[in-house]
């Protein structure tokens, strides 16, 4: 479908159709057209936003890649760069420009007018990945003295720029937020009520300095469509909306992937990341890794002696210290995920840690069971008990380490995604392997 489109696109521009072309564009959503944008030719590119009505250009301009629209703002003239930062919203302009590199920002931070870059400057200078950042600061408010008929007069005024109007906030005349007031009290009010006979105060809010993730479990929890967004003071300074909040628990749930990888966080999308790029997000860690990976070479080497008198224990290595390394990845990753949405707090980690020793108890013993048939089949009587221990021993400690690890991490204010599958794995091969030899040395020597 996608690669038709694109066909016809071209062949309507080579026919020179405007008027088609617009007719054929304005059918599509404009994530579609955002698709196809990058798979036209510069040229195309241009025509097609010159074609395009100023605020459609800019709804299809928010939804491109960061290179894309760096790439697009370039082939465009300064005047028709201006038009479409200038009608893209504060929070989707900010969030593009925290992804550029200096010099670019400040190239298109001179297209802006005054307003536009003042707003620009002002949400970029909160921290990173803060609230600030996030927030948009369209949005509608009216004062507690007004009456209703005023206040709607205002709506109908200042909400066509505004992302949403279904909540309509009422500050004081310092701009201190007093309420959050659904749309529909108003329209259903008297005229001539004031807007404080209809509040209520029971609103949520959020400081601009909070991490953007807090603003996606508030909004999960209180099931908003909006959260509004105060300074220090409790002043009014924008409002979270719940699409924006979709778009970073989508970011953030890809850090964990790629965090749980290994992988350092890429700051754009796989396909806009280079090859050195890619390499620097990895080799890190990797190499971090090998040298924990030494230390279980350093174990075996140690029992190297043992190994030689019962080559059968050689037989179990990789069999163990895999159920080991599974096993751990499999309770950090739920400890992770907990933590992430608030399952679980920080301070419930002596109640997780019981309820993993139980789990680990079960899971080692039915683990146990298997492996020492196994043993035993496989290297006699003797053998199969080290092996039946050495795995009920190595399931417990590991499944105990893989709760407990994120706990420690996340008390340090470590993120504790990374305590998942390559870090457990590494480490718990190295403990397995202790295990296992200290097992089969008292085993061996009491039989």
């Amino acid at each position: 479908m996608a690669e038709l489109l694109d066909v016809k696109i071209k062949e309507l521009i080579q026919q020179q159709k405007w008027a088609d072309i617009r007719e054929l564009l304005s059918e599509l959503p404009a994530p579609d057209i955002a698709d196809m944008l990058p798979h036209l030719d510069k040229h195309e590119r241009v025509l097609i936003f010159r074609v395009f009505p100023r605020p459609s250009s800019a709804e299809v301009f928010s939804y491109l890649q960061s290179q894309d629209k760096d790439t697009l703002l370039t082939e465009l003239t300064d005047e028709e760069a201006h038009q479409i930062l200038s009608n893209i919203s504060p929070d989707d302009r900010t969030e593009f420009f925290e992804e550029l590199p200096g010099q670019a920002i400040q190239r298109l931070l001179n297209l802006l007018n005054p307003d536009d870059r003042k707003e620009t400057l002002q949400l970029l200078g909160y921290p990173e990945e803060s609230v600030g950042r996030l927030m948009t600061p369209d949005y509608v408010a009216v004062r507690p003295d007004w009456t209703i008929n005023h206040a709607l007069e205002h709506i109908r005024t200042k909400g066509k720029d505004c992302e949403t109007i279904n909540v309509v906030y009422v500050a004081d005349a310092s701009w201190r937020l007093l309420d959050a007031l659904e749309l529909r009290r108003f329209i259903l009010s008297n005229p001539d009520d004031l807007v404080s006979q209809i509040m209520d105060y029971s609103y949520v809010s959020i400081s601009a300095f909070k991490d953007r993730e807090e603003a996606v479990r508030m909004i999960q929890h209180y099931d908003l469509v909006a959260v509004p967004v105060v300074d220090s003071e409790g002043v009014l300074v924008g409002i979270v909306t719940v699409d924006d909040v979709l778009d970073v628990a989508q970011e953030e749930a890809t850090e964990d992937f790629q965090k749980s990888a290994a992988v350092e966080p890429l700051k754009m999308s796989y396909r806009e990341t280079g090859i050195w790029a890619l390499y620097r997000k990895r080799i890190i860690w990797l190499l971090m890794l090998v040298f924990v990976s030494l230390i279980s070479s350093g174990v075996i080497a140690a029992y190297e002696d043992m190994l030689a008198s019962s080559i059968a224990l050689a037989f179990f290595i990789p069999l163990l210290i895999a159920s080991g390394g599974n096993t751990g990845a499999q309770s950090a990753t739920l400890i992770v995920r907990a933590i992430a949405t608030g399952d679980v707090t920080t301070g419930q980690w002596l109640w997780a840690v019981g309820k993993e020793i139980g789990v680990g108890v079960l899971l080692g013993i039915t683990m146990g069971m298997a492996t020492w048939v196994l043993g035993f089949f496989r290297g006699g009587f003797k053998i199969g008990i080290v092996v039946g221990l050495s795995m009920i021993s190595i399931v417990i400690v590991t499944n105990i380490m893989g709760v407990v690890l994120p706990f420690f991490l996340t008390r340090f204010r470590i993120d504790p995604a990374v305590a998942s599958n390559p870090l457990i794995t590494s480490v718990a091969d190295a403990i397995g392997l202790v295990i296992y030899f200290t097992i089969a040395t008292r085993v061996l020597i009491v039989l």
